[in-house]
């Protein structure tokens, strides 16, 4: 079988930027070359014209929800996948706030042993720091990088105790798995639903202060710092955030940074109507520190785009502002956003690519790009594409969305994980 992505501009950051042909052969990239020929004797031959998009390396989101095991009736490992494929991903990774919690290799096992059945994109389990994600006991990382998981990190529950983390980040440098951080300090934070600021006192909702997350991104730069372990710190939101992750990577401190769709796209303005969709964790915040995350895109301070996918159940989110849960869904929309931040110019389209494949891969120990002999997680993306979003027609179960009846342009077309087409656009 030999499958020929044919005519469409490759760009494979530090790699390639040009109209070429792939070839690839069963699950591999065997040629990339410009003649459309290849020698030899196929006994199938598939011919994918992609001429007038763009070919890139498979995105890989490293902050997805699964839900699976525990809370299948937000998402599954199945559902999950095939809204990550739509959306342009060929791997996610999912972290460990499950039921039971991924805290052992039990947990890890049965995560991929769902997702080789379910066979679209593929899955990386993030596992606990602490056991139950209850920030007492440390888990056993050794054991569960031999079980397939790529980092650790107690997402949802940050890590209070200081001396706890800084153990967290030697175990872990030893097993050469990287930490990500869910920097939030619950004393500061207790008790809000929203920023703080001018909106909330308006609406009459308890806020919640930019230092609530701040003040543990600069504890974890400065564990970080005194351990040489590598830090990911998770969906930023602040500008002093920004401000502290510049100043550490001038230090060379070991830090790298994510940060949402939803926070270079949205502010705390969006939450007036007290719509629960528009409610998440950290909270949207003001103009100011949106343009500060901008700005940490496009200077490098912030590495990667990541969609924190949180699916929730609709009879969750109807409750009342202040009971709803945290959490919103990206999977199927994350690109097209990113690819706004391209047009407005804040980020090049290779800028793009590298904060939402390479990046990642990089981080994480990811096989990554389009290189001859690696296994063909090929994205192809049509720039001027329209569409209007339809939560009600997403694969993920969930429709937790503030993009709703949103027109978008730039959509992912065809997807393909180790050879396989896994989704393709109608």
């Amino acid at each position: 079988m030999l499958t020929v992505i044919k005519g469409g501009r490759i760009i494979d950051p530090g790699n390639l930027d040009g109209i070429m042909d792939i070839f690839i052969k069963d699950d591999k990239i065997v040629e990339i070359k410009t003649d459309g020929f290849l020698d030899g004797e196929y006994s199938e031959l598939k011919m994918i014209d992609a001429s007038g998009k763009v070919v890139i390396p498979g995105l890989i989101d490293m902050h997805v929800h699964l839900r699976e095991p525990g809370y299948e009736y937000k998402e599954t490992i199945e559902t999950g996948c095939r809204s990550a494929v739509v959306g342009g991903f060929t791997a996610v990774c999912c972290m460990p706030n499950t039921k039971p919690v991924n805290d052992c290799k039990a947990v890890t096992e049965y995560i991929l042993t769902k997702a080789r059945e379910v066979g679209t994109a593929r899955v990386y389990p993030v596992s606990a720091i602490s056991k139950g994600s209850q920030g007492d006991d440390l888990c056993e990382y050794g054991e569960l990088k031999a079980a397939g998981a790529v980092a650790v990190s107690d997402d949802g529950n940050p890590v209070m105790n200081s001396h706890l983390m800084r153990r967290a980040l030697e175990q872990a440098k030893e097993c050469r798995l990287p930490v990500i951080s869910h920097c939030e300090d619950i004393n500061l934070a207790a008790g809000g639903v929203m920023n703080e600021g001018a909106v909330a006192t308006g609406m009459g909702l308890a806020g919640i202060p930019n230092a609530s997350e701040s003040i543990m991104v600069l504890r974890d730069i400065a564990l970080s710092e005194l351990t040489g372990a590598s830090l990911h710190i998770a969906h930023v939101s602040t500008m002093e955030s920004v401000r502290a992750i510049r100043d550490a990577k001038t230090r060379d401190v070991p830090v790298t940074a994510e940060t949402a769709p939803h926070y270079f796209t949205l502010t705390d303005a969006s939450v007036k109507g007290y719509n629960t969709n528009m409610k998440m964790n950290p909270p949207l915040r003001s103009s100011r520190d949106r343009e500060a995350v901008r700005q940490g895109l496009a200077d490098g301070t912030i590495d990667v785009i990541a969609t924190d996918h949180a699916p929730h159940s609709s009879v969750e989110k109807s409750l009342e502002f202040h009971q709803a849960p945290n959490g919103i869904i990206g999977l199927e929309t994350a690109l097209s956003l990113g690819l706004n931040l391209v047009d407005e110019g804040i980020l090049t389209l290779t800028n793009l690519i590298e904060k939402m494949s390479t990046n990642p891969a990089q981080i994480l120990g990811l096989e990554n790009g389009i290189i001859v002999g690696q296994q063909a997680d090929i994205t192809i993306i049509d720039l001027e594409k329209p569409f209007r979003v339809k939560a009600d027609r997403f694969q993920s179960l969930s429709r937790n969305t503030p993009f709703d009846d949103w027109d978008m342009k730039g959509k992912t077309v065809l997807t393909m994980v180790g050879g396989k087409i896994v989704y393709q656009d109608q």
